[in-house]
């Protein structure tokens, strides 16, 4: 008792009260994020469309899927065209399922709907191959509809699945004998390559050798033997690689991809050559499809003399593809090369860091800390990029020194690392940054902890 009668407060040393201090502070950061994911799923229970809209881009943006089914209950429960939308948006980019009952409601009610978002429900069921939803396209098309017939051809091709040669003739048979007029061939071709049916292939082959077709016809129908790949589509690929259309040239090169054969190699390396910068970009592109060792001395010539930046990073992309000794020293060479330009050198970097991770690390690591020590800052975050999305032994040094740089960027992408690596060793460190303020970075901190299993004690 003190001399008032209450009973005495009992005295707390300074050690005590900084263990006190800190045991009510550390707790802070982890309700701020449970008040984070329930402010977000009060957003999608009670916020308007464009609260909606910005969460659904953040949810984006940190590639997030734990709102995936709160989105789904929203959508079917909702007629606003917007939230509807987006969610489509959303879920096609990262081919999610769930949204079928959604999508095809859309499209069977699409007088109740707008008209982008009937569209997008067509894209969405043919991103993710929904085949329950062919009969829908099959309608929708016999309806009529041109505001809508483009989306349902390319997503028809795309769901056909087990009945692609039937689609297939389908399609053709809509081509050839109904007024689907200029705006609709492009896409009827294009679905018709996507069906993967060889018995589509006479009929593109005698589109792609017609030099009385539009260009942009023939080019599709050449995207569409690629895409099926059946030999009897070769002879009209090749004699196309000498068109005097400079795109119909390059889309014959491109076309060549999946095809072997001396003559076959013959062209795609005589492609290089070609003055259209297209047409080299498709003979790279070539190259590394069929990984072309035979290319390698071509692509070393583009990716370091090349006058179209395009063409040298497709080169390079090639180089990293077909990843023998020749092609490794190659990229070695162009990514410590301090005079090459930012773009290259990234281009470069991200193929050895694909292909050799743990040889190329030490070098890697010191042309990052040389660009942020000369503040290149474009080379430095396409670097850091790079690191994110590395698998290798020998990360745990710089991803720990990155998650205590100041940087956001760095500790962001250090999660990344962790999380792909599953650097249990540094639980600490993603502790530390699950109670920073910055809620993305605090999130993304405790979501890798859940992954890598630490606990929060």
């Amino acid at each position: 008792m003190n001399k008032s009668g209450f009973p005495q407060s009992p005295v707390l040393s300074p050690q005590s009260l900084i263990l006190l201090f800190f045991a009510l502070f550390s707790a802070i950061p982890l309700f701020a994020q449970d008040d984070l994911e329930q402010t977000r799923l009060n957003t999608l229970k009670y916020g308007t469309e464009t609260e909606i809209a910005s969460l659904i881009q953040t949810l984006k943006t940190e590639s997030a899927d734990y709102l995936d089914n709160e989105i789904i209950k929203l959508v079917e429960n909702t007629r606003n065209n917007k939230i509807v939308g987006g969610a489509f948006v959303f879920f096609t980019e990262r081919e999610k399922t769930g949204l079928e009952k959604r999508a095809l409601r859309a499209i069977e009610e699409r007088e109740d709907e707008e008209n982008e978002t009937v569209h997008a429900a067509i894209d969405y069921l043919g991103r993710i191959k929904a085949a329950s939803a062919a009969p829908v396209f099959r309608q929708l098309l016999e309806s009529g509809e041109r505001r809508f017939m483009n989306a349902a051809f390319r997503a028809l091709g795309q769901v056909s699945g087990n009945n692609s040669d039937e689609t297939a003739e389908y399609l053709i048979d809509f081509y050839e004998n109904r007024d689907t007029g200029n705006e609709n061939q492009r896409d009827i071709i294009a679905a018709i390559g996507a069906t993967g049916s060889n018995k589509a292939v006479p009929f593109l082959a005698g589109l792609a050798g017609d030099g009385d077709t539009r260009p942009v016809l023939r080019i599709a129908a050449l995207e569409g033997i690629a895409k099926i790949g059946d030999t009897a589509g070769l002879e009209a690929v090749l004699a196309c690689v000498s068109s005097k259309d400079p795109n119909i040239r390059a889309a014959a090169v491109t076309a060549l991809g999946p095809f072997s054969g001396a003559n076959v190699d013959a062209a795609i390396l005589d492609a290089f050559r070609d003055s259209f910068y297209k047409t080299r970009i498709a003979a790279a592109q070539a190259s590394r499809r069929r990984k072309l060792a035979d290319a390698v001395p071509y692509l070393k010539f583009r990716a370091e003399r090349d006058d179209i930046p395009v063409v040298r990073e497709e080169a390079i992309r090639a180089l990293g593809e077909i990843a023998n000794a020749d092609a490794l020293g190659i990229l070695e060479e162009l990514f410590t090369s301090r005079k090459n330009s930012d773009r290259v050198r990234i281009a470069a970097g991200e193929m050895i860091m694909q292909n050799a991770p743990d040889r190329f690390l030490d070098a890697f690591i010191k042309e990052l800390d040389e660009a942020k020590q000369k503040s290149q800052i474009s080379l430095y975050n396409g670097l850091l990029k790079i690191l994110g999305v590395t698998k290798c032994s020998g990360l745990e040094t710089i991803t720990r020194r990155l998650m205590q740089d100041k940087g956001a960027a760095e500790k962001n992408i250090a999660l990344d690392m962790a999380a792909n690596n599953g650097l249990n060793s540094l639980a600490q460190e993603i502790k530390a940054i699950a109670q920073e303020k910055n809620e993305g970075l605090s999130g993304k901190a405790k979501r890798t902890m859940e992954k890598l299993g630490i606990s929060g004690d």
